[in-house]
């Protein structure tokens, strides 16, 4: 889910802040569901019986903190995930762009897809190094943080290893897209009205349909994905991968045969579940970093609201802003001592 276009009335810095604050916390607090669902996805013993008594597994066999596993590097790899895909999003736009600067949904769906598909790639290694941390015992760990698993595979098992099962990160992607774009083509029909005139609770409500749509045709990739990462000589069992596999397409084959279709979505319920309190969470801590930004720069009179500065002209950008007031405080500056100079010699 994009959180929106940018605002002009806040810095590139500001708003990379805001984006980064928004993705961590919603990150952090939605991580439990992150760890049931890749453990399900995997299929270790923790899964077997179902999503709820994942959690309770875990707790059991590993403590509290397990509920944690493999967070660390997920926020880390937010900030670099976040500027590339920023990056690549703004280019392919560009390239997409027709004569007259308007691009189509669904080339912006396609351009979101792809710029997707750099960041995913590029920062791939740290996906990897996520589920390995995962998928161990943090009783009885085989990795000791993020370096020391980093280097560990690279010295154990060569520099191809962090990027085992990548080429799913970009099939995945076809169906992804496929079902962002069939919502939001009937998301007017749903509505009864254009995209441009709906609430923010209800883009809100069409960015988690997009997304559970989306996450739910691309689920099988994800969990072949995740089981080609979790799978390593190194880690006691394998990793806990409930199969045994040679390739991608054979790992699909041998899910099918051994588990059932069905499983291809082990962990679909644990995403489901996380979609609305993440978004939700990414949402409304943007919108709040937004209106502490927007008030420090002087466009609001408060953080805690949303009630415009008087006299302020809302369309001038944040650099136009204290430029303006720069040159007002220079020019009161000159006016004070000129009639100060005029009252000394008078």
């Amino acid at each position: 889910m994009v959180l929106g276009k940018r605002d002009s009335r806040l810095t590139s810095c500001q708003s990379l802040a805001c984006g980064a604050l928004a993705g961590l916390l919603s990150r952090s607090l939605t991580c439990p569901l992150d760890v049931v669902k890749v453990l399900s996805q995997v299929g270790t013993f923790h899964s077997k019986r179902g999503f709820l008594r994942t959690f309770r597994i875990v707790l059991e066999a590993e403590g509290l903190r397990a509920l944690w596993k493999g967070n660390g590097v997920a926020c880390v790899r937010l900030f670099p995930y976040s500027t590339v895909q920023l990056s690549a999003y703004n280019r392919f736009v560009s390239f997409f762009m027709d004569d007259f600067g308007h691009i189509s949904h669904w080339s912006a769906i396609v351009a979101g897809s792809l710029a997707g598909i750099v960041a995913a790639v590029l920062t791939y290694p740290a996906e990897l190094i996520e589920t390995r941390l995962i998928v161990q015992n943090s009783a009885a760990p085989t990795y000791r943080g993020i370096i020391h698993t980093f280097l560990t595979i690279y010295t154990k098992e060569g520099f191809l290893a962090l990027y085992r099962g990548a080429s799913l990160t970009v099939l995945g992607s076809v169906p992804f897209s496929a079902g962002s774009f069939l919502v939001y083509i009937n998301l007017d029909k749903l509505w009864n009205k254009p995209n441009v005139k709906l609430t923010t609770l209800q883009n809100f409500g069409n960015g988690c349909l997009a997304a559970g749509v989306a996450q739910t045709l691309s689920f099988p990739f994800e969990t072949v994905k995740r089981k080609m990462q979790a799978q390593s000589p190194l880690l006691p069992h394998y990793g806990g991968v409930d199969v045994h596999f040679t390739g991608v397409v054979d790992c699909f084959k041998q899910i099918v045969k051994t588990k059932g279709v069905l499983s291809l979505w082990n962990g679909l319920t644990a995403n489901l579940v996380k979609i609305v309190p993440y978004y939700g969470l990414m949402f409304s801590t943007f919108e709040f970093c937004k209106r502490v930004c927007l008030y420090k720069n002087g466009y609001i009179v408060s953080p805690l609201s949303y009630r415009l500065s008087p006299g302020v002209d809302q369309s001038l950008g944040a650099e136009e802003l204290w430029e303006l007031r720069r040159l007002i405080r220079e020019k009161s500056f000159k006016t004070n001592q000129s009639t100060l100079g005029t009252k000394w010699w008078g």
